[in-house]
């Protein structure tokens, strides 16, 4: 049986480090990658996206990322149908949020009423249905990453790559936005690699936990088999 998505042999190499793992995720199935600061996790997003270039492997073995069955390691990154979440939401402060959101659909070609539609369906299941008309300049931090990943999910990729989205917020709020983060992609049954350092974020997002240090994967396993102590070792 073939895995959803497929990342065989990464890698990526510098001076004083070295990125070399491989790793597949089943259909609807959320991982959180966890490690120690500088170990690769945002690297391997990034390498994933194709915002960053694999380099060639010492042993020249073949290295490919297959996302429901397709090659997609030698294409551009908007052709690979993935969708990211960075640390920042980086919207767009010169269009209200309901156009911020219908921003990824009006690309595809769907008209801008259809598009504000949906978009203001997303954000009623966000909790931001309030928030349509406003500009992103008047949300608070928190506020403004759930319309930035109502803005990833709309236009419904195959994969939903989330770098520290939660890292600039306080933690009563992290916490919150956790839990409404994976109902939100379990909801919609998405393929999704989440990027974090904190275990207890990890756990509440994530079906499956891959500890990663010095870029190699350490142990991998169900997020309720992660224990503390994995991470100290």
């Amino acid at each position: 049986m073939h895995m959803f998505f497929e990342a065989k042999g990464l890698f990526k190499s510098w001076p004083n480090r070295t990125i070399d793992l491989s790793f597949e995720l089943e259909k609807g199935c959320i991982v959180s990658l966890v490690g120690p600061s500088g170990c690769g996790k945002s690297t391997i997003l990034r390498l994933i996206a194709g915002l960053e270039k694999l380099d060639k492997r010492p042993d020249q073995q073949q290295q490919s990322i297959l996302l429901s069955g397709k090659d997609i390691t030698k294409l551009a990154p908007g052709k690979r149908n993935c969708g990211m979440v960075f640390q920042s939401p980086s919207l767009f402060l010169h269009m209200n949020i309901e156009d911020n959101v219908a921003y990824g659909l009006v690309c595809k070609g769907i008209a801008k009423s259809d598009a504000r539609k949906q978009a203001r369906r997303l954000l009623e299941s966000m909790g931001l249905e309030s928030f349509a008309k406003r500009k992103p300049e008047t949300l608070s931090g928190g506020e403004a990453q759930r319309v930035a990943l109502c803005r990833t999910l709309i236009t419904q990729p195959q994969l939903v790559l989330l770098d520290e989205p939660l890292s600039s917020l306080d933690a009563p709020l992290r916490k919150k936005l956790a839990a409404n983060i994976h109902d939100t992609l379990t909801q919609g049954k998405q393929t999704a690699i989440f990027v974090t350092h904190d275990l207890d974020e990890a756990k509440a997002i994530s079906h499956k936990i891959i500890l990663l240090k010095n870029g190699h994967i350490v142990w991998s396993g169900n997020s309720e088999d992660f224990d503390q102590s994995l991470f100290d070792a």
